[in-house]
């Protein structure tokens, strides 16, 4: 497996589109509220990605996806189509997954989960699932095997009774989209693939926790992926870089509490 180790030179440019990437979530989170479309926030986000950073939607006209963002309602687990027949209404979760790329070629992905209204089931599997992506953050250092950031995800999500979505993973990521390495959310390694984190390697890590089983299908749409059972899904993303003593999380956001990370 060849996994690209940044120079200097590219960490500054995938510290900017992680900033970017994180600037555009700021952006729409005041606009995320029962009433609105799927298409209208795909709308406002492919405005300010374009008009407000200088910068373009990665996902519009990725293998043909068709829209700049994802928006992800509920049992879909990832890739939902935004649409504006599509609004949102209380009780619902939803994942928006941001992609920017820069002009100087490069990428930040992220994605958060948003609750509309009130909804207990909900919000305990959006937090549950954001406290996996920060256990696995927490272990991230030279050294560690990808196995090891894995398995405290899986464990973490089945002590709480979910399941671990199988067919979609995190990956790397720079000047293309998706890099090596793929890493799996759950502790299936083979061993080749088990590799051990460098400092420069710049990685996504993105959770699919499942209510249900994990089990998954895309619809004829050819994108939008949905659980098996129809339960609900969440999922929350960060651009990672391993550093010589640690992370660093290039898509943090400005409210967002990472303490976790000096504990």
């Amino acid at each position: 497996m060849n996994v690209p180790i940044k120079t200097p030179s590219e960490i500054e440019k995938m510290r900017e589109a992680g900033r970017q990437a994180a600037s555009v979530i700021e952006m729409i989170t005041p606009h995320i509220q029962a009433g609105i479309s799927t298409g209208e926030i795909d709308r406002l986000c492919h405005e300010y990605i374009v008009n407000e950073l200088g910068s373009v939607p990665a996902p519009l006209n990725y293998h043909g996806f068709p829209k700049a963002t994802c928006t992800s309602i509920n049992h879909v687990v990832c890739h939902g189509i935004p649409d504006d027949a599509k609004k949102l209404k209380s009780g619902d979760i939803m994942n928006l997954d941001i992609t920017v790329r820069t002009p100087d070629g490069y990428h930040g992905d992220s994605s958060v989960m948003f609750v509309i209204g009130e909804t207990i089931q909900g919000e305990r599997l959006c937090r549950i699932t954001q406290e996996c992506l920060y256990k696995s953050i927490a272990l991230v250092k030279p050294g560690v095997r990808l196995s090891e950031l894995a398995r405290v995800i899986q464990q973490h999500a089945e002590a709480h009774g979910y399941s671990v979505v199988r067919d979609f993973c995190g990956h790397g990521i720079g000047a293309d989209f998706h890099e090596d390495p793929q890493f799996l959310h759950y502790d299936g390694y083979a061993p080749d693939a088990d590799i051990r984190l460098d400092a420069g390697m710049c990685f996504t890590i993105e959770p699919m926790i499942n209510v249900g089983g994990y089990k998954t299908k895309v619809l004829r749409d050819g994108w939008t992926a949905v659980t098996k059972d129809r339960s609900l899904s969440a999922q929350w993303e960060h651009t990672l870089l391993v550093t010589k003593t640690g992370v660093e999380v290039l898509t943090a956001r400005s409210n967002e509490d990472l303490g976790f990370l000096n504990a």
